[in-house]
């Protein structure tokens, strides 16, 4: 369902910039479960680059059960560029959430319109993207957008809306990565650093698809996929409990 994405994203980051594999934890680059209905795979890619401190994303392959494919893209901590966030989820051939946005890690003025404002013109072309559906586990005012993608559609509608969305907000990312002036300002630096590990704790500490991954892998699995790939600046809750 989603491997046209993932591929696409693959081409775009090897065409544009120079990047190495980032190691992933042992264990965690790829697993099979059978415990569903359909066998289940996962598998993750993980690589940075001067500009781009982790570029990660994960594909989950269940058949016509699931299909996942999700990706998360972090700025050097010398950009104040949001993070770039994408999630499309399939289960069966009619329940598809596709969600598509540059997550602000700032929310002053300045910052929303340098870098929020500029998404506008794609998300006023892709409305029926942007159904303002409710948000079940996240604040949709924090690390979200105005001009958050965020919808439940059909089959259809991925390939012949989503598809072209999608590649037009990943081309308007790499622009903006491409004009930003690269900070060196230590405070400002502290900041950006500062942000990101609060995206990390927040998305860990909120993540729906920490159930999935049990689901199909077992907890202890899914835990240390959350903290020690997804997001590997949070702090497991279960940690801060002792």
């Amino acid at each position: 369902m989603y491997q046209t994405f993932r591929e696409f994203l693959e081409d775009e980051i090897f065409a544009r910039f120079q990047v190495v594999s980032r190691s992933i934890p042992f264990g965690l680059e790829y697993n099979v479960s059978q415990r569903g209905k359909n066998p289940a795979t996962i598998q993750s890619w993980c690589y940075q680059c001067s500009q781009l401190r982790k570029i990660r994303y994960t594909y989950i392959d269940a058949g016509e059960t699931s299909q996942i494919f999700n990706s998360v893209i972090y700025p050097s901590y010398h950009y104040d560029l949001p993070i770039l966030g994408i999630d499309f989820l399939s289960f069966g051939q009619v329940k598809n959430l596709v969600v598509l946005d540059f997550q602000p890690l700032f929310r002053d003025t300045t910052y929303q319109e340098k870098y929020i404002e500029p998404m506008r013109p794609l998300w006023e072309k892709y409305r029926d993207l942007a159904q303002n559906l409710p948000m079940k586990f996240y604040d949709a005012n924090q690390y979200f957008s105005r001009y958050l993608l965020f919808a439940k559609t059909d089959s259809e509608t991925v390939q012949e809306r989503l598809f072209p969305a999608y590649q037009e907000y990943l081309s308007l990312y790499w622009q903006l990565l491409e004009q930003a002036e690269p900070i060196e300002e230590p405070t400002r630096i502290q900041e950006i650093i500062q942000a990101q590990k609060d995206y990390d704790q927040y998305s860990a500490d909120r993540d729906p698809a920490s159930g999935l991954f049990s689901s199909y892998f077992g907890h202890e699995w899914a835990e240390r996929f959350l903290y020690e790939f997804l997001f590997e600046d949070a702090v497991s809750l279960a940690v801060t409990a002792k």
